[in-house]
């Protein structure tokens, strides 16, 4: 197939999760033959941190304005079978409008950010990426979290038909790699710095930090505001480009997921950090949340954490059960959460829309 996707990022890893799953899921779909066109608008944000360049099997456009590239969509949606939407692309309406008026086989919408979408709805904020029709008008609705997200784009937007499509690993990028020596840490967190996340941050992490002075605690990620809560003995790298995970999981002896609000609230909504770090051997500690047992078995797979005194308890395990239960992740990620694993899932979503397309359109739905 030839797939166009009209998204938010794949060039720039830096401040947000896009851009890493799509590369992900980019090469496992090269590896099965399909050719992939991703148009991305060349913001100074993600310009002056760009760090990937070509698709392989596909092409990138990067774009000043959309009506600098609107005619080379059109033509590259004339030879495709898909046409993809994300969610927080900067054009999403008019690319919506453009895929829908084309010749695809499959329109698809595809919400990357499915709790914060219908969080803000239900708050009755305006979602940009979604026009008023909703997701209707769409043969396909992908969705990165599972469970009642799933009736909620359905009942509060349209969609049609619904699959989630979790976030996924490419073992060959994370894998068991050197560590990097200003990278060890008895405990260790990846993130982006986000205010709904400092709550479960603040259990989980610095408090363990203030009562454990000897442990040394390490976090890497962007925008950390001035007056964060640091203490001597958490330490701090800005910004780690992808290439740079592996060696980071393989540094320290325990790594901590924290889940945003909406996606912990929504359940069923993997951060694909929880797999990288899996696929690197990196023991996991994570927040609680619904369907976090339908990826990982708490107590074999990965530990829980609810609050201060789960999270130093974990801190206390011996090295031999934490290796433990960092191999039986690694062997579930690569059984059931690698991307060439998500390309076949949307392989058969889009199959299921060739073969039975829906015999009618749900009509008059609204985002609000």
């Amino acid at each position: 197939m030839k797939i166009v996707i009209f998204g938010l990022t794949i060039s720039s890893s830096w401040g947000n999760g896009h851009a890493t799953l799509w590369r992900a899921l980019c090469r496992a779909l090269a590896r099965r033959g399909h050719e992939i066109v991703f148009f991305e608008k060349d913001v100074p944000y993600y310009a002056a941190h760009r760090d990937f360049f070509a698709i392989p099997r596909g092409r990138l456009h990067l774009y000043s304005s959309w009506e600098s590239i609107v005619r080379v969509a059109a033509e590259e949606l004339r030879g495709a079978d898909v046409g993809l939407v994300t969610s927080y692309c900067p054009d999403a309406p008019t690319a919506t409008e453009l895929v829908l008026g084309s010749s695809v086989a499959a329109s698809v919408f595809y919400d990357l950010d499915s709790p914060v979408t219908l969080e803000r709805l239900r708050a009755g904020e305006e979602v940009f990426y979604i026009g008023p029709r909703g997701l209707s008008d769409f043969d396909l609705v992908l969705s990165y979290a599972g469970g009642k997200a799933i009736d909620e784009l359905r009942d509060r937007l349209g969609a049609r038909r619904v699959t989630p499509i979790y976030g996924s690993v490419d073992p060959e990028v994370h894998r068991p790699a050197p560590p990097l020596e200003y990278c060890a840490a008895d405990l260790s967190y990846l993130g982006t710095y986000a205010t709904d996340r400092q709550d479960a941050l603040e259990r989980l992490f610095i408090e363990p930090a203030r009562r454990l002075p000897n442990l040394r605690f390490l976090i890497a990620g962007a925008q950390y505001p001035e007056d964060f809560p640091w203490t001597t003995n958490i330490f701090f790298v800005r910004h780690l480009p992808p290439s740079e995970h592996p060696g980071f999981f393989s540094s320290c002896s325990l790594t901590l997921n924290v889940t945003r609000s909406a996606m912990a609230e929504m359940g069923y909504c993997p951060s694909g950090r929880l797999f990288e770090a899996a696929a690197c051997g990196a023991p996991i500690l994570s927040d609680d949340w619904e369907g976090l047992d339908t990826f990982f078995a708490p107590g074999e797979e990965i530990l829980i954490a609810r609050d201060t005194g789960d999270a130093i308890d974990a801190l206390k395990l011996p090295r031999e059960e934490l290796s433990r239960i960092a191999r039986n992740a690694r062997e579930r990620v690569l059984d059931e959460h690698t991307s060439d694993r998500r390309g076949l899932e949307l392989e058969r979503a889009l199959e299921r829309v060739f073969d039975t397309p829906p015999s009618v359109s749900a009509t008059g739905c609204s985002a609000t």
